[in-house]
């Protein structure tokens, strides 16, 4: 173990303690006092906590939470102090394991809006957003690499790796917490275009099948509509017909994992390429060209369009995602060989 000034220097002072601001250099950690800023007003303590001392274990911050050691404006208080803007809170020295470097190389993406509260992005297909599950890294490390100097950034919502389009990322507190409240309240938008195996009716088709996570003999996460699952809301609106296949847009009333995945495949329409919950046969058959029909290796799902109130200017914002070449060019070879 190797003592890491995280927290030093003993006047108070304001500051965001962001990834930037951490010290790396093994010298005596000391208490520090920071003053709380706009941005990080509204936190719980201990989640405050958690966050600026990365590598510190959880069991050690409610230790010394406990034992009364960090104090807010001189006084004691227990993990479910909200901070405010304005308050002086002591932090003791704390020992962590010297961290290792990040592996993640350095990335940016398509950016379909950037100001100083949010960055939006078009994901493309086959990257994940964070690492974790046997993925080293993903979208968020990969950006925070691409910007040593950024504060803040972290992810508003998830896309699945193989799912490609809009991605919401803030860049500060107040928009992440802003926008989780819209989540929160069903307010955003999202819309995604979904091709589907099989003989679509209806214009509009309402889906509502609830959604149970859980986790297979091998670790990997999966979900299953189940009687007792969350509720779970998804609108389809047919777009065109292709011979066998059929063009939805896909509207999120709720936003549950898997949500469209799991409703499509529960009502008898697979996703074209969908390798968890899809027609195993039907996606090696579209991995290879046929006549007109090009080849298709990824699953065709993709988030196109996103409406959301800004959390700085209170204005409706809508951004689109254009459907990906390879998504387009399938869809094109699919009407070449219906004609």
């Amino acid at each position: 173990m190797k003592d890491l000034a995280i927290f030093s220097g003993k006047e108070a002072q304001t500051r965001s303690p962001s990834r930037s601001s951490q010290v790396q250099s093994p010298v005596p950690a000391q208490v520090q006092l920071v003053t709380i800023n706009d941005e990080d007003a509204g936190q719980r303590i201990d989640n405050f906590l958690l966050r600026i001392c990365k590598g510190v274990p959880k069991s050690h911050i409610y230790r010394v939470l406990r034992s009364g050691e960090v104090r807010v404006n001189k006084g004691r208080i227990d993990q479910t102090y909200r901070l405010a803007e304005g308050d002086i809170v002591r932090i003791p020295p704390i020992r962590i394991a010297e961290k290792a470097p990040s592996t993640a190389p350095g990335a940016e993406f398509k950016i379909l809006l950037e100001d100083n509260h949010l960055l939006v992005i078009d994901k493309p297909a086959g990257v994940a957003v964070h690492g974790g599950s046997g993925v080293s890294y993903g979208v968020i490390e990969q950006l925070r690499a691409a910007r040593p100097d950024a504060k803040f950034l972290e992810l508003v919502h998830r896309l699945d790796r193989d799912t490609s389009g809009v991605l919401v990322l803030a860049k500060k507190r107040s928009a992440l917490t802003n926008l989780h409240e819209q989540i929160r309240g069903g307010e955003p938008d999202k819309r995604y275009l979904v091709l589907v195996h099989g003989d679509w009716k209806n214009a509009r088709q309402h889906v509502r099948l609830p959604l149970h996570k859980y986790t297979t003999p091998e670790g990997e996460r999966r979900v299953r509509v189940q009687a007792d699952g969350m509720e779970s809301h998804t609108v389809f609106n047919l777009i065109q017909r292709y011979g066998p296949f059929a063009l939805l847009e896909a509207e999120l009333k709720t936003g549950r994992t898997h949500q469209i995945r799991v409703h499509l495949a529960s009502s008898g329409f697979a996703i074209a390429g969908d390798d968890k919950y899809g027609d195993f046969a039907l996606n090696r058959d579209l991995q290879k060209a046929d006549g007109e029909r090009v080849p298709l290796k990824r699953m065709f799902l993709h988030a196109h369009q996103i409406t959301f109130i800004h959390p700085e200017t209170g204005k409706s914002v809508t951004l689109n995602a254009p459907l990906p070449p390879e998504c387009e060019r399938f869809l094109k070879s699919l009407k070449k060989s219906a004609n």
